[in-house]
């Protein structure tokens, strides 16, 4: 069975224009007082009160601090299936200390919205704004506001707590703003546009000693180093060239003072991968190299590995239909409908394993030139986005109930 799509006349979107200068001065305001994972309580507070205010009712407490406020439009003919739809801004901080030295810079110390999560959630207010104020389309809007994605896996826990049981949802769909692409662009593609990441950690159990007497002991420190080594043979020598796959070692700690040997090691690292077959793979692999390695130097290993979040895996008639909302609105020049995917990771996978959706980017550069980048000290959201991302999520939530899903043989 395949879907095809045509298209009901869609009326004018209202303007964003005016709410630009409360939506900007909103997201300020988030940037100089971020709040970490799972603490987001004044954020939370700030979200609620404008969504309120424009008449949304607004249900709190999902993973603490998370927000949904649902927009009805009208209700289906007799006899038609209620429709509806999700839209996903994440909102946490990370814990940075911020450089940069304009007034909305963060007045907490060591902490900053370095990933642009202030922006998100101005563009997703801003489309709620437009949403609201001509809510006639035929089905329902739900405004997703989700707390810890920076390491908390806010999206997974919502879940549990019971999102899409509370507000179903046909589809769900968010953006991410992205610094390699220049301010006015979007991008989006089928299939997997984030990794999966995964961390593990190895323990190297030797025999420790004397230095002086180095044939007395079995040094867990060379067990390590080669076994660092060999693991790069993973991506060079047992992976498909075209395949993608990030397996680096950020960590190794052993010892305690120069002249002992010790008892043991370990070695950190991270996996990241697009596919659940090359992540299997790659544990697998890391569990055969360590083993054998130690193995053959009369140590031991042992391998722990630490899930983390999923693929962000689009699915293909969501993303195809972002596709198109991005072209209309951006043009083909500007919509990259097979943009490259990156190996950085997002909770969101957690929802489109649950959910059909899908995740795009709206470029963050600035003058043609590419932006900062995310998690750094000195990065900004540009609040030319917020007009943008307004604007892209209300023509996509109008389109998207204006489109009549048609089976054919």
């Amino acid at each position: 069975m395949l879907n095809t799509l045509s298209h009901s006349p869609q009326p004018e979107s209202p303007d964003i224009a005016p709410y630009l200068g409360k939506l900007v001065a909103f997201r300020r305001d988030l940037h100089a007082h971020p709040e970490l994972k799972f603490e987001e309580h004044r954020t939370a507070d700030r979200i609620a009160a404008y969504l309120g205010a424009l008449g949304l009712p607004v249900h709190r407490g999902l993973a603490q601090t998370g927000i949904v406020a649902t927009i009805q439009g009208r209700k289906p003919a007799a006899g038609a299936a209620v429709r509806s739809i999700g839209i996903r801004a994440d909102m946490d901080a990370l814990p940075v200390q911020e450089l940069n030295s304009f007034a909305h810079k963060s007045t907490h110390e060591g902490r900053m919205h370095a990933c642009g999560h202030d922006g998100h959630t101005a563009m997703l207010l801003g489309a709620a704004t437009l949403l609201a104020k001509q809510a006639d389309f035929e089905g329902t809007v739900h405004l997703i506001f989700q707390p810890g994605e920076e390491g908390g896996a806010g999206a997974r826990v919502m879940m549990e707590e019971g999102l899409f049981t509370r507000f179903p949802c046909d589809a769900v769909f968010a953006l991410h703003n992205w610094p390699s692409l220049p301010s006015g662009a979007m991008g989006v593609r089928v299939g997997a546009i984030m990794a999966s990441a995964n961390r593990f950690e190895i323990r190297v159990q030797g025999r420790g000693g004397h230095a002086a007497m180095p044939h007395t002991t079995i040094d867990p420190i060379p067990v390590a180093c080669a076994i660092v080594g060999q693991l790069q043979t993973l991506v060079s020598r047992a992976t498909d060239p075209l395949d993608s796959v990030a397996l680096t070692v950020g960590k190794i700690a052993s010892g305690t003072v120069e002249n002992i040997i010790p008892d043991d090691a370990a070695i950190y690292g991270t996996c990241r991968t697009l596919s659940p077959q090359t992540l299997q793979r790659m544990l697998d692999g890391v569990e055969r190299i360590a083993t054998h390695v130690a193995a053959a130097h009369g140590a031991t290993a042992t391998v722990l590995w630490k899930p983390g979040y999923p693929s962000t895996c689009n699915t293909r008639d969501e993303a195809r239909f972002m596709g198109e909302v991005m072209r209309e609105l951006v043009g083909d020049a500007h919509a990259h409908t097979d943009v490259q995917p990156a190996m950085t990771a997002e909770d969101f996978g957690f929802i489109l394993e649950q959910v059909p959706g899908a995740y795009g980017f709206i470029g963050n550069g600035a003058n043609g030139q590419p932006g900062v980048n995310l998690h750094s000290p000195s990065y900004d959201f540009n609040d030319d986005n917020i007009a943008l991302g307004a604007r892209f999520w209300d023509r996509l939530v109008r389109r998207w109930f204006a489109t009549t899903h048609k089976e054919t043989q």
